[in-house]
């Protein structure tokens, strides 16, 4: 019986994570589950679940749980978190929080000797060497989460020592494929919204739209895989089937594929490297339904900046990864709120990752500070 952690139960990953855990509970078991806003929906996990603990973001909300299930521990805050993603009675954490959130949790996760089911790209982003660093000390897992990282794994697996020429790393391509750069001044939040293949929360929505979740995901690729980021090309494939691939230096090239489905890799992680049943809760791929084919494209920098903004930021290192990230995070927001056009995310990200100093040889202090900073530099400027 593997005990999970679930960070961020109550969103999209962690939704899909315990219908996993419901169907396979002789081999599963929910330890820990978290949430920052959604309590009613939390209620009804730990009805069903039953976790040993759970943290909440307001601690008015913990004293309300704790009133409720006096058999439950009920945290709270950032320390809550560290604490159920540190818990003795636990084997595993999967961290679906969104954003820099995500950090401490995983350090002190890694520092207790915890494997883990990776689905907060930011955390990599942000602090790549702090987390491959301690993963290696600590000797534990990193299993990936996200539908192209875990196919990369999955193409890697059988590698046998041999050299890897290219990752090849897929993207849909979003809302706005083919648009053209005057194009994108137009475009609305109804329609940053309505992503094509999956459905996925608001600022991963809009991460997509704009491309830099594809942008984030290729630094990301970079830290799980230790390659060189021109090693890493990203291909628009619009039909999402072929989740990413792999080619080695014979020219053969190895890719995993399936329906837009995040229940499998979400179950890969879990089970690694035994693969589960997953009849009943997801789909097999009928090739022959695939009547356009399937199409790919390079990617258009040009149109879409934010690409190569992750590349240099890749290059570049120390603060220019952290940067790029928490200020997006920030335009992203805006835009969800309405304050600010679609363009500007990304016109204002190329203004900031031109103008920044990097500061480099950052500990976990100071990879916060660098987050903090430019959130309230970004927050200013509008």
């Amino acid at each position: 019986m593997k005990k999970i952690s679930i960070l961020g139960s109550t969103g999209s990953i962690g939704s899909q994570a315990l219908a996993i855990i419901e169907q396979h509970e002789d081999k599963f078991q929910a330890a820990a589950l978290s949430c920052a806003k959604q309590i009613d929906l939390l209620r009804i996990q730990i009805e069903r679940f039953r976790p040993q603990a759970v943290c909440v973001a307001e601690e008015a909300d913990a004293r309300r749980l704790s009133a409720q299930y006096p058999g439950i521990e009920i945290f709270y805050g950032a320390e809550g978190l560290q604490a159920i993603a540190s818990m003795e009675d636990c084997d595993m954490v999967l961290n679906a929080l969104m954003g820099m959130r995500g950090l401490a949790p995983t350090l002190a996760a890694i520092c207790a000797g915890k494997d883990i089911a990776f689905a907060n790209k930011e955390t990599l982003v942000a602090g790549g060497a702090l987390v491959m660093d301690a993963a290696k000390k600590a000797g534990v897992k990193l299993l990936p989460v996200d539908s192209e990282h875990s196919a990369i794994f999955q193409c890697l697996q059988g590698r046998a020592g041999n050299e890897v020429k290219r990752i090849i790393l897929t993207a849909s391509g979003g809302p706005f494929r083919g648009y053209r750069l005057e194009q994108l001044e137009e475009v609305t939040l109804e329609q940053a919204l309505k992503h094509p293949n999956w459905s996925m929360g608001k600022k991963i929505t809009i991460d997509s739209a704009t491309m830099m979740n594809k942008g984030l995901e290729v630094i990301e690729a970079k830290w799980l895989f230790d390659v060189p980021v021109d090693k890493i090309q990203v291909v628009v494939h619009p039909q999402s089937i072929l989740h990413s691939a792999v080619e080695y230096r014979d020219g053969s090239v190895i890719g995993q594929m399936g329906n837009p489905d995040m229940k499998v890799p979400i179950a890969y992680a879990f089970s690694y490297p035994e693969r589960l049943d997953l009849e009943g809760i997801t789909e097999s791929l009928d090739f022959f339904g695939l009547q356009s084919g399937l199409n790919f494209y390079p990617a258009d920098r040009e149109v879409f900046k934010t690409i190569g903004l992750a590349y240099e930021a890749c290059k570049m290192g120390g603060s220019y990864p952290v940067v790029l990230n928490g200020a997006n995070e920030v335009l992203a927001d805006l835009f969800l709120q309405g304050k600010i056009r679609f363009i500007d995310i990304q016109n204002t990200l190329v203004r900031i990752m031109d103008g920044h100093q990097p500061v480099y040889d950052l500990d976990l202090a100071g990879v916060l500070e660098e987050d903090r900073r430019i959130r309230e530099k970004v927050r200013n400027m509008f």
